[in-house]
């Protein structure tokens, strides 16, 4: 008999050696969930729910409403998804690319290279409604290595062969859902009844796959156009094209092949390249003479590069005869004792209401108008706005960069024509994938960013950053997101090598999180991830790259 402690309710019951936790949950029958648990976090680490105890252990039982849960549920229902398309469409490819629209955009091409059809994406979807229906398990098979990779090349899988032949590990599981194999770097739920709530729709050239809400989970995503964050998509398929950097299996190989500083200095040049042709447009802008652009707004969520892509843009309107001068949004913060707070208590900074936006649109608008303004400057250790003679009149080519969350709030710029305001969201939109059916979710390419960063300047732990994170991606959801679709230009800040440059600043700032706490959990799961990318050194990241932001050594003062 083994041990387990419940931390759903604290509550310890002994089981036989060997119990699968979907048998364990039964044995807590006094537990209650909003929704069907569809796995559980041991020791802090997040299994599924076939999982077997051997031990005693601690464990933790998650529905879809937290963020491992949801991951274990949309990981099957893409298995479930793949399953479909090739049961329907024998010889098909599917790509799962990336999150938009509140679904996943999956590149689906038939045998014949032909887009899918309103009826082809309805038949796939009757498909997996019947394998759903027919609650048919997923199996897991633990193989060597070198086995895993004889059977995916056998099938012709070659992203997964490269991703299992540099990985670098001596055994590796992979999946069966009827007789169809796939390889996914996290669990799944026992069976395909788990996922009962999708949806699929045709989208672009492809498919949108439509989850369960985040915020509800009883109800599906409501889809909504992103046509400038799926252009960013494309361009990003097309930059991976030139680089042949489709997936981490490839980057990998081209490492092996001693390429590293190629990849380095094309990625580089790729988005000097883009930070170019956006200031040469904001050039064409100000010279307009219907409506001449005198502001430029720049925002993006926590660890996006946005501070960087200011220096390196201000760079380039200086070559284009401009003088951009810049003050933050961080500087019309209200005073702290006006802040709004969050229900725990603590001072809520991304609220638009933390920001004097009365102030602000004033100062805009005069400024735009050709007055001088004195600006404030926000004093951090006292929580006060202070006015210290910092004065900026926009004259003889000047131009105005205002970096901050809110930057494309609408309320900002209320006074000001459309026509006179340049805007620019900057974010890592994309990321390397693991394969054609596993992805790096962006959010974790972010924050592994601010990790290494929030641990490099000694301002807080790994731990305390994982810590923070949930909070950050709710003001970001709130605040900054609704937003992106509203700019004139986006930034893609993602380079398909950081995760590889990361590696080596991460892995001993993660391995410093304990393993008895519950961010132990976000800790694990980014390591084993990025294990994935070979390592590589920054020396031969220049001093202008947004990923000195983050690894210091940038050449920008901050």
């Amino acid at each position: 008999m083994v041990e387990i402690r419940c931390i759903n309710n604290m509550a310890v019951k002994r089981v036989p050696e060997g119990t699968a936790l979907v048998d364990v949950l039964r044995e807590f029958p006094e537990l209650t969930f909003p929704y069907p648990v569809v796995s559980a976090k041991v020791n802090n680490v997040s299994q599924g729910l076939k999982f077997r105890v051997y031990q005693s252990r601690d464990v933790e039982f998650v529905d879809i409403s937290d963020p491992s849960g949801r991951r274990v549920y949309i990981r099957s229902l893409c298995f479930v998804l793949y399953k479909a398309t090739q049961d329907v469409f024998p010889g098909s490819k599917l790509f799962i690319e990336h999150p938009i629209s509140h679904g996943y955009y999956c590149n689906f091409r038939k045998a014949d290279g032909l887009v899918p059809s309103a009826d082809d994406v309805s038949a796939i979807k009757a498909r997996m409604q019947e394998i759903i229906d027919a609650d048919m398990p997923f199996k897991r098979v633990e193989a060597a290595t070198d086995e895993a990779v004889r059977i995916f090349r056998e099938r012709g899988f070659a992203d997964k062969v490269k991703l299992l032949e540099t990985s670098g590990q001596v055994y590796s599981d992979y999946y069966l859902l009827g007789d169809t194999i796939d390889y996914y770097y996290g669990c799944l739920v026992p069976s395909a009844g788990y996922v009962k709530l999708f949806g699929l729709e045709k989208y672009e050239n492809g498919m949108l796959l439509v989850v369960p809400d985040a915020n509800n989970p009883r109800r599906l995503s409501k889809p909504e156009p992103q046509k400038r964050t799926f252009e960013i998509y494309s361009e990003n398929l097309s930059w991976n094209i030139i680089m042949r950097l489709s997936n981490a299996g490839d980057v990998n190989k081209a490492i092996q092949r001693g390429r590293a500083s190629e990849l380095i200095q094309v990625s580089e040049a790729l988005q000097e390249k883009k930070i170019v042709g956006i200031a040469e447009k904001i050039n064409r802008r100000y010279h307009s003479a219907k409506a001449p652009c005198r502001v430029v707004l720049i925002t993006g969520p926590s660890s996006s590069g946005k501070t960087t892509f200011c220096k390196r843009l201000a760079i380039q309107l200086l070559a284009c005869g401009l003088r951009p001068v810049s003050f933050s949004t961080d500087d019309y913060f209200v005073n702290r004792i006006d802040t709004p707070k969050l229900p725990s208590g603590e001072y809520d900074f991304d609220n638009i209401k933390a920001v004097d936006t009365t102030l602000l649109s004033d100062h805009l608008a005069r400024l735009s108008a050709g007055e001088t303004v004195e600006v404030p400057e926000y004093n951090f250790t006292t929580g006060q706005r202070e006015f210290n003679g910092k004065k900026i009149r926009l004259d003889d080519n000047k131009i105005l960069i205002i970096e901050g969350i809110h930057a494309l709030n609408p309320v900002l710029t209320r006074q000001l024509p459309a026509a006179k305001v340049f805007k620019i969201f900057v974010s890592a939109l994309t990321s390397v994938s693991l394969d054609s059916h596993n992805w790096i979710p962006t959010r974790d390419n972010r924050l592994l960013r601010r990790i290494i960063r929030d641990y490099n300047k000694g301002a807080f732990t790994a731990r305390e950053t994982i810590r923070q994170w949930k909070n950050v991606c709710r003001g970001e959801e709130r605040w900054i997101n609704p937003y992106q679709e509203r700019a004139d230009m986006m930034f893609n800040s993602a380079l398909n090598i950081e995760f590889a440059v990361f590696r080596n600043h991460a892995e001993p700032i993660l391995a410093g999180v304990p393993k008895n706490c519950p961010e132990y959990a976000e800790a694990h799961r980014l390591l084993k991830f990025i294990h994935y990318f070979l390592p590589i050194s920054d020396k031969e990241i220049p001093p202008t790259s947004i990923m000195r932001e983050f690894v210091g050594g940038s050449s920008f003062k901050y």
